[in-house]
């Protein structure tokens, strides 16, 4: 492990990027001669010799296709942007692996037609930065054997369209983001400029500079654990641009200029690796995906930075599977370049509890990384206020026995919502954003109070967390969630004794009676409910939740998820299950509900119902 310090931070004004150690094409990614480190790894290794094939394979597939048009959805270029840098990609990657003309001819002709587009739509600047990037690698790979034309064409798209439109203030506000934005675009910017350095040396140093400072930003964020506020998506987004940006640095100038060293990033792999549980499902709180991201080639880049295999565990996995992703992953060719010196076939399991502090604290608790008899809980905190934040803190997945239990109905497509009209990036309490079911407390597996929302500017912390073995846990302080109405709101989750998951709430009221309402969402079928508990049943297995403490006028109910408004999205086989209670002003109330997958008979631990200050 490398030492993380607080002091590596780098001070904007002291970095000056030495440019004569810039050399010739190719420049980005893979220098020339290290393609024989990836015939190597391919020719030895059956799983990386199909990401070869079948990144071949879908280049093949391009080779009749029209080229790329200059088409919006909404208000985006995006998905054009994406998929020309899937086939600039994978079209330059070809042609530097076999040698043959067909792949460098489709690949011109790719970069030519973005290079022909009026611009790259730089009012939401995603599209340019994507583009660019797209362009940056066309060009260095292809540049030996372009035309004075060609290369003219597209160098000057890329600095008329790309660089220079990142200069201007109405279209450079990312440059002060701390999300995903910033990431994304001081990388696709940077490998634009490191391109066609020769063209205009003076722009590019300044633009590689600008990005070492400004990228500070968004990687304080991952301190002090590692954690990404954004989720297991944008991980895979902002993370993934992240690590391209330091890449670069690192083989333009033999130095990251300590951005690596920033404290919590060489922790992050870690975040990203415990946050698929044993469903092969990702905790997807936030606007994430209920699928995973499949193969993840910053991760091998991290595994070579840490020297340490066991952040490969889920990418060894998706090896394994051999399942394509050529269709979709257009990051897939740094696979190949960051994963030729890792051996795949010695993966240690890694540790079985991982918890992060930050702006979304959350906790990832499991009995092992056995799929078919672990446990697996995620456990979230945080504030609704976090960039691509749902009003879901306090809210949990659960899997067992290789099944997901309680769910996260995760992201709804943005232009879904915004060609209604609805403002979703306003992040104040009477926001647009709040009346989208998915975004709500009321489709997640936690509390709502008399029917509200949770407080915008509130947030849930950890009080204490444990990887006991016997009893793995984690609490959390909900209150200033719920402020106003509870002056208490604490939950605890834990898994007891490896067997079953204890889920525990603790609640005061403050001057006037609350309602409360405990649910859970599931994809499972409710089976039976008979007094406190509930049966499950989950692609034939079965899972008990069953209520320590039920108040008295309470019952066990369920909740239909169906879309109350018209602009909200479907959310086919999937119900909420939980009970309300009525909490007089000034009382408190204690409810335990325990969580049992199997049909066997579980010994429940008394320390399962204890109260959470003796946790």
């Amino acid at each position: 492990m490398c030492c993380m310090c607080s002091t590596a931070i780098v001070s904007a004004q002291s970095v000056k990027i030495d440019t004569s150690r810039i050399m010739g094409h190719p420049r980005l990614l893979l220098l020339p001669g290290q393609e024989e480190g990836i015939k190597k790894n391919i020719a030895s290794n059956i799983a990386w010799g199909k990401v070869h094939a079948d990144i071949l394979e879908a280049c093949d597939s391009l080779l009749d296709k029209p080229a790329l048009e200059r088409v919006l959805i909404g208000r985006r270029l995006l998905d054009k942007s994406r998929e020309a840098l899937r086939r600039i990609f994978f079209l330059s990657y070809a042609w530097r692996m076999s040698g043959k003309k067909k792949y460098f001819r489709r690949c011109e002709e790719e970069l030519l037609a973005i290079s022909a587009f009026t611009d790259w739509n730089p009012s939401h600047f995603l599209d340019v930065a994507e583009m660019t990037m797209a362009a940056g690698i066309g060009y260095d790979w292809l540049y030996k054997d372009l035309s004075p034309a060609s290369r003219q064409r597209i160098s000057e798209a890329v600095i008329t369209k790309g660089l220079t439109p990142s200069l201007e203030e109405k279209y450079n506000g990312w440059l002060r983001g701390k999300n995903n934005w910033n990431q994304v675009c001081n990388a696709g910017i940077s490998f634009g400029a490191a391109a066609v350095y020769e063209s205009r040396p003076a722009l590019a140093a300044q633009l590689i500079e600008r990005a070492i400072q400004s990228v500070q930003i968004p990687m304080k964020e991952y301190a002090p654990d590692g954690n990404y506020t954004e989720g297991y998506s944008y991980w895979a987004y902002g993370t993934s641009y992240n690590v391209f940006l330091i890449s670069l640095l690192e083989q333009l100038f033999g130095t990251d200029y300590s951005l690596s060293q920033l404290p919590g990033f060489l922790k992050t792999p870690f975040f990203y690796e415990h946050v698929v549980g044993l469903s092969g499902k990702p905790f997807n709180y936030s606007d994430c995906g209920d699928g995973t991201e499949g193969l993840q080639p910053a991760m091998f880049w991290f595994a070579n930075k840490l020297k340490d295999p066991s952040v490969l565990w889920q990418e060894k996995d998706n090896l394994e599977k051999g399942r394509s992703m050529a269709k979709w992953n257009r990051f897939l060719p740094a696979a190949m370049i960051w994963g030729k010196d890792v051996d795949v076939t010695a993966v240690p399991s890694p540790a079985a509890t991982w918890v992060g502090d930050g702006e979304n604290p959350v906790a990832l608790l499991r009995t092992s990384w056995n799929k078919q008899s672990g446990i697996f809980i995620g456990f979230k905190g945080g504030t609704p206020a976090a960039g691509h934040g749902h009003m879901d803190a306090g809210s949990f997945v659960l899997d067992a026995e290789g099944v997901r239990w309680s769910a996260d109905l995760g992201m709804q497509g943005y232009e879904s919502l915004e060609s209604k009209g609805l403002q979703i990036w306003d992040m104040g309490q009477a926001s647009d954003r709040w009346k989208v079911f998915r975004y709500s407390n009321f489709s997640h597996s936690t509390i709502t109070v008399n029917k509200a929302l949770q407080q915008v500017n509130g947030r849930a912390t950890f009080l204490k967390h444990s990887g006991d073995s016997l009893f793995t846990r984690a609490v959390m302080d909900l209150g200033s969630l719920y402020a106003g109405s509870l002056t208490k709101a604490v939950r605890g989750i834990a898994i007891a004794n490896k067997q079953y998951v204890t889920v525990r709430d603790e609640w005061e009221a403050g001057d006037s009676t609350c309602t409360v309402r405990w649910a859970m969402l599931t994809p499972a079928h409710v089976v039976s409910i008979d007094k406190n508990q509930v049966q499950l049943q989950n692609n034939g297995k079965k899972l008990t939740l069953y209520v320590n403490g039920l108040p008295e006028g309470a019952a066990l109910r369920t909740w239909p998820t169906d879309p109350p408004n018209s602009y909200d999205a479907l959310n086919i086989g999937t119900v909420l299950v939980g009970f309300e209670m009525t909490l007089p002003a000034h009382t408190k109330k204690e409810v335990t509900v325990l969580l049992v997958p199997g049909e066997g008979q579980v010994m429940i631990k008394k320390s399962s119902l204890l109260p959470l200050s003796e946790w």
